[in-house]
């Protein structure tokens, strides 16, 4: 009963060990540093909307300021708002050449826009489309970092499968030897052949130490795609197996990728932003008008001898001649405008030239895994034939080594192709803007 318990609660326990390539997209997705800033990007350029509308609401500034002189004006007109203007005021003396005079102003002003040609809407649209940009860009991050996950992902474990090939090369070239010593042993060969097996264990053994170090280098990589700690440790359980890929036309991924490909949406995006641009260069041109309103208080020692008054107003602004800089501005508008539709045409071939890449990629992995699937078949077969003849006597160590290292580089060839098209298929669902963390590709 003891053992049964020990065996059940250590279940858990290995489920917490597995750590599969969805698992490390995850773990990214909340530890990338780069998923952060641009988060912090999407926050920023909604912060703009919120800036951009204020332009509908009133504008309320108060303010204080404190005077002294004895200019004639200055004493004069304070006197008239301090409401301390008497007849002896009226003096020749005492008007041409007054005492000096405090005043302490306290003012409280509201601006309304009424009317301003539409500025303040196409600054709305323009904050709302970089935010749009903004999040195009987010999404990017995020496909970027999902495909360097899965890329150091893959990446580790063809380390692993591969160290793991270069283990069994090793023992078999350490198979080989004491089959050679047996066969020297019983007087069918020499001792070239034993000196040529080791000198072949030895660059077996040479690449299995090789493998080694590069599964180190791969694993940290992986730690670093994650935002973790070099040395984090993980035990990768998605193996390296061919995938079975989903029937998918060329005509209907680059359909996709111009639409919901984040580069190319941000170019759609850029040119929406380039128009919107162009019409507020010229509503400059047009007629603005506003609303203020103003309390003022003017006292002479800031809360006694002084007196209040207020002022209403409506402005009418209008630009009629700005030294042709608005001119300027709506024709450097339009330029950026015709740039941006010019990179909207390119970026849209750019990114279905991507997905032809990759989908040839795809393709070329899936033919490479067949063809290296068949080698290590022949290869393994080859190899065992040759060690039987061998043992018998009626093969020669170069046709023995020559098999070794053909099973070597077969198993090698297939753990890469298998490799790559794990990397190709994510590459194209990147290509296509398909690419998530539900996509098929990191099952």
């Amino acid at each position: 009963m003891i053992k049964l318990f020990v065996f059940f609660a250590g279940i858990p326990l290995l489920a917490q060990d597995r750590f599969t390539v969805r698992d490390a997209v995850q773990v990214a997705l909340r530890e990338n540093r780069s998923l952060a800033a641009a988060a912090a990007g999407v926050r920023a350029s909604e912060a703009r909307i919120d800036q951009a509308r204020s332009g509908n609401l009133p504008k309320v500034n108060y303010s204080e300021s404190f005077a002294r002189s004895d200019n004639p004006v200055f004493v004069f007109s304070s006197l008239l708002t301090q409401h301390q203007f008497g007849v002896d005021n009226f003096n020749i003396g005492p008007l041409n050449r007054p005492d000096s005079l405090n005043n302490f102003q306290s003012q409280l002003t509201v601006d309304q826009v009424l009317y301003d040609a539409g500025q303040t809407k196409n600054a709305v649209k323009s904050a709302e489309l970089g935010q749009s940009i903004s999040g195009e860009e987010r999404r990017r991050a995020e496909m970027q970092v999902i495909a360097g996950v899965a890329r150091a992902y893959y990446g580790a474990v063809l380390a692993a499968e591969s160290l793991k090939t270069a283990e069994q090369a090793q023992r078999s070239a350490e198979a080989d030897l004491r089959r050679a010593e047996t066969v020297r042993a019983a007087g069918m060969s020499t001792d070239v052949d034993v000196l040529s097996i080791r000198v072949h264990l030895a660059a077996v053994s040479e690449q299995r130490i090789r493998r080694a170090a590069d599964l180190d280098v791969a694993k940290a990589a992986l730690n670093d795609a994650l935002g973790l700690p070099l040395d984090t440790p993980h035990a990768l359980t998605t193996a390296l197996t061919a995938m079975d890929l989903p029937d998918m036309t060329l005509a209907e991924l680059e359909r996709d990728a111009s639409a919901a490909r984040p580069e190319a949406r941000q170019s759609h995006l850029a040119a929406d932003l380039a128009r919107t641009q162009s019409d507020a260069a010229r509503s400059s041109l047009l007629p603005q008008v506003s609303l203020r309103g103003a309390f003022e208080t003017d006292t002479q020692n800031f809360f006694t001898k002084g007196g209040a008054n207020w002022l209403a107003s409506i402005t009418l602004r209008w630009n009629l001649f700005n030294g042709f800089a608005d001119k300027a501005h709506i024709e450097e508008s339009s330029h950026w405008m015709e740039r941006a539709k010019a990179d909207e045409q390119r970026m849209d071939s750019a990114v279905r030239l991507e997905v032809r890449r990759a989908f040839a990629d795809l393709g070329a992995a899936g033919q490479r895994i067949e063809v290296a699937k068949a080698a290590v078949a022949e290869s393994e077969e080859s190899l065992r034939i040759t060690q039987n003849r061998y043992e018998a006597g009626m093969s020669n160590v170069t046709d023995l080594l020559r098999n070794e290292t053909a099973v070597l580089e077969s198993r090698t060839r297939y753990l890469a192709a298998v490799h790559d098209q794990r990397i190709a298929a994510t590459m194209l669902d990147l290509a296509a803007g398909r690419l998530s963390p539900d996509s098929e590709v990191l099952n």
